[in-house]
């Protein structure tokens, strides 16, 4: 009889908690599919980098999950991960470091969603001579992508103008974009002593001004021109865009805020007319630094 009890106070033990976890897996699961059709009336999927899933390797640990710094971007579905809200996704690629069995790496988006990103060369550069993108708009939203593509598009632009004689009243390089790519190439430019102007329609920090308060922007060291190796490998928006404040003003870098471009043409001549909302100027070299807000 003693037995009896004791096996039924242990089923009670076993099966209680059992029961719970069943209940809340199948509740999390509901709530991922659901977010799931939520995500699809955003947009048809990821537009740039973002994580590929193997569903055949993957275990559903849930770790990819809880990693994500944007939230709600992966879930748990029947046991795999999957992408429920891939508009999100910035490509961080956490998620990738995190999976225990190597299930996740991080690609482009398919060509069919991703058609409106341009096509660049190695050096950034367009099919429009002297024009160049980097940042978001190239279809890479991750901070440290845009550091890097800033700092060494403006040194491949140095090495091709030393090449080249120089135009009285010509400016080296117009950088358009005061965002993380922007910021960078404008510091560069500077400890590359071009003659510059960086313009920016809003406000600086561009879309990284309006990521929410508290808001994690970036998961990894990167190198910023005139400071070196900026190490911390977790930072909330409002403390890196004090960061980039102090670098700026001791850089003496100068950011036109407010000055919406308008127009980019090419003169006879060679060299491209930049019409803003306030002036004209001419410059060898135009790099945009772009966000996908606003009007790109």
């Amino acid at each position: 009889m003693d037995q009896l009890i004791y096996l039924a106070f242990g089923l009670l033990f076993v099966v209680g908690p059992l029961g719970l976890y069943i209940r809340r897996t199948a509740q999390r699961e509901r709530a991922a599919r659901a977010a799931a059709e939520r995500g699809k009336l955003h947009s048809s999927g990821p537009r740039a980098q973002h994580p590929h899933i193997d569903v055949a390797h993957c275990i559903g640990c849930g770790a990819c999950v809880d990693v994500c710094p944007e939230g709600k971007v992966l879930a748990v579905i029947a046991g795999k991960a999957a992408i429920v809200n891939g508009h999100k996704c910035i490509g961080h690629g956490l998620c990738a470091e995190a999976c225990p069995v190597g299930a996740i790496e991080i690609v482009m988006a398919d060509a069919s969603i991703s058609a409106d990103m341009p096509r660049l060369g190695r050096d950034f550069e367009t099919s429009v001579p002297g024009v160049f993108i980097i940042g978001e708009l190239g279809g890479l939203a991750l901070i440290k992508n845009a550091v890097n593509q800033g700092r060494e598009c403006v040194d491949g632009i140095a090495r091709r103008l030393a090449t080249m004689p120089s135009t009285p009243e010509v400016l080296d390089v117009c950088i358009v974009g005061a965002g993380p790519a922007g910021l960078t190439a404008s510091l560069r430019a500077v400890e590359r002593a071009l003659t510059y102007v960086t313009l920016e329609q809003e406000e600086l920090g561009g879309t990284v001004a309006k990521y929410p308060r508290q808001k994690l922007v970036m998961t990894s060291p990167v190198e910023f021109p005139m400071h070196g190796r900026f190490k911390k490998l977790e930072i909330p928006k409002e403390d890196l865009l004090k960061f980039w404040m102090s670098v700026i003003a001791e850089g003496g870098v100068t950011v036109r805020t407010q000055e919406k471009v308008e127009a980019i043409t090419r003169e006879p001549d060679g060299v491209l007319t930049v019409r803003s909302s306030r002036e004209v100027y001419r410059a060898r070299t135009v790099v945009l630094a772009l966000g996908r807000r606003g009007t790109p």
